[in-house]
């Protein structure tokens, strides 16, 4: 019997640059699993890049994912928008399968983490020093990048991460 061909290819460089384009995202969708249940969850979220280009997120102790993510930290993430016109599902997304790292107040990388996560999204200036919310690095393990019709494309971390 003949074996199908994976239709998925392996990361070349115009699939890195198109998941380094959808990585600008200023959010995203994030998937956990409920401690209580063992039933996935998705929120949304804010998302951003540390300035080694590793994605990260803020969260406060009052979301369901934060407690979520502190009990099993695997976690993926979906990047991409809808454009206005056509089918929602010729745009390009990517999805990440990722572990969540919370940083501590008193982690040396945090301020820059911090100064990262503030300069895209300096609204967050009023909250991020507040007890209940963490700066939280999502580690990439791999990720499936869907480019449009008939265009799909496994990437590794370091695809994602060089």
């Amino acid at each position: 019997m003949a074996q199908t061909p994976d239709p998925v290819a392996p990361a070349d460089d115009a699939a890195r640059q198109l998941a380094q384009d959808l990585m600008q995202a200023r959010h995203a969708a994030l998937a956990w699993t409920d401690p209580e249940t063992g039933c996935p969850g998705i929120s949304r979220i804010g998302f951003g890049l540390a300035l080694d280009g590793g994605p990260m997120t803020l969260i406060s102790a009052l979301a369901p994912h934060f407690a979520a993510l502190r009990q099993n930290p695997a976690c993926a993430i979906l990047l991409g928008e809808v454009g206005e016109k056509g089918d929602p599902l010729t745009y390009p997304r990517l999805m990440i399968r990722a572990t969540a790292a919370f940083i501590a107040p008193d982690d040396q990388a945090r301020p820059d983490l911090r100064a990262a996560w503030l300069a895209s999204h300096p609204k967050s200036k009023l909250y991020i020093d507040f007890a209940d919310f963490a700066l939280v690095r999502l580690h990439p393990q791999s990720a499936l990048l869907n480019g449009g019709f008939a265009r799909a494309c496994r990437l590794t971390a370091r695809d994602l991460c060089p």
